[in-house]
């Protein structure tokens, strides 16, 4: 018997070992493509952050094309679509963050990308009967409190600001939520995923990118005064990226997009804590340490209620549960395997 409650164990402790290595891969490569890009555009001047994103998706598909090439990635099929309709997403969700950054107070950017966390939420509610337990819900709320304590400052808004916002929020989470969609549906690795989708995204995103990079910055990206350094930090940023792009697909297929979102801003604590480091005491306030305090009790609290049995679970499976348990069927195996 004991051998069999060995078993479950040794495979749970794996699976939580891959999910903290798959977060911390994560963490550290968004970590640090923030610093790398931070450094590219405040020092070097290149801010061409849409065709930047282009370069690193082109970089992106070369390196699943030599893993094609040396037999790592098998063959697999994603529908044209199917792969349209997450191209939508993702280039509406990265030109709406940009254009939302340029029209927005830091304030309500801040707010409008917390808001990704509901929307994540109602879009598993919606497409896959997802139900949240009162823990979980208010775990969330708390998440929210901290980072928006954190980080939400002067907050104003303009009618076309509030536009870009919203297209931004909504293509976001759409593009995070349809990422653990076609994994799970077509059975697609990270590597796979990416292989269909990174082209089409360097592609579309290399020929808007300079256009819509002269409109926000009114420079050209041709006429930049290119440097030894700041084309290595170029090399450097795409290489990060790959890891960045790699590790966002893996992290949102092992954890769902509101896991994800929630997790996510972690990072944005560690930047602040960076920014410490880096800038001395005007960079960390009280409020700031206050709202990272209740963040990290949020997120700490969300782990453990969205786990719990009913603390995060698909709502047909959830009923069927209590069907079987009214004709006195043990439900405690199944209960496991249903929890999302």
């Amino acid at each position: 018997m004991g051998i069999y409650e060995m078993a479950p164990a040794s495979k749970s402790g794996k699976k939580a070992a891959v999910d903290a290595a798959s977060w911390m891969f994560n963490v550290v490569t968004s970590v640090g493509i923030i610093i790398v890009n931070k450094t590219l555009m405040a020092t070097y001047g290149f801010s061409f952050a849409t065709t930047l994103t282009g370069l690193h998706f082109a970089t992106t598909t070369l390196m699943t094309s030599v893993l094609r090439w040396l037999g790592y990635i098998q063959a697999s099929h994603l529908p044209l679509p199917e792969l349209l309709k997450f191209i939508l997403f993702a280039n509406f969700s990265i030109v709406g963050m940009n254009v939302s950054l340029m029209w927005n107070s830091v304030g309500f950017y801040q707010i409008a990308k917390l808001s990704m966390i509901p929307v994540s939420c109602l879009l598993e509610v919606v497409f896959d009967k997802i139900r949240y337990s009162r823990d979980t819900k208010l775990s969330i709320a708390v998440v929210l409190l901290g980072v928006a304590v954190c980080t939400v400052t002067d907050v104003s808004v303009n009618a076309r600001g509030f536009i870009a916002a919203f297209v931004a929020v909504w293509s976001t989470s759409l593009q995070q939520y349809y990422v653990h969609f076609l994994q799970r549906k077509y059975s697609l690795s990270s590597f796979n995923l990416l292989g269909h989708t990174a082209p089409a995204q360097a592609a579309t995103l290399l020929l808007i990118g300079p256009f819509l990079d002269f409109w926000l910055a009114n420079k050209r990206v041709d006429t930049f005064d290119y440097s030894l350094m700041s084309v290595l930090f170029i090399i450097l940023s795409c290489t990060i990226a790959v890891g960045t792009n790699l590790s966002q697909f893996i992290c949102i297929g092992r954890f769902t997009a509101v896991s994800f979102q929630v997790l996510g801003h972690m990072k944005t604590i560690l930047v602040l804590i960076l920014g410490f480091f880096c800038f001395g005491k005007e960079g960390l306030s009280l409020q700031v340490v206050v709202g990272m305090i209740i963040a990290v009790v949020g997120m700490i609290w969300y782990g453990s209620a969205s786990s719990k049995p009913g603390g995060k679970e698909r709502r047909s499976h959830s009923m069927s549960n209590n069907r079987q348990q009214k004709h006195g069927g043990s439900s405690d195996s199944s209960e496991h395997d249903e929890n999302v």
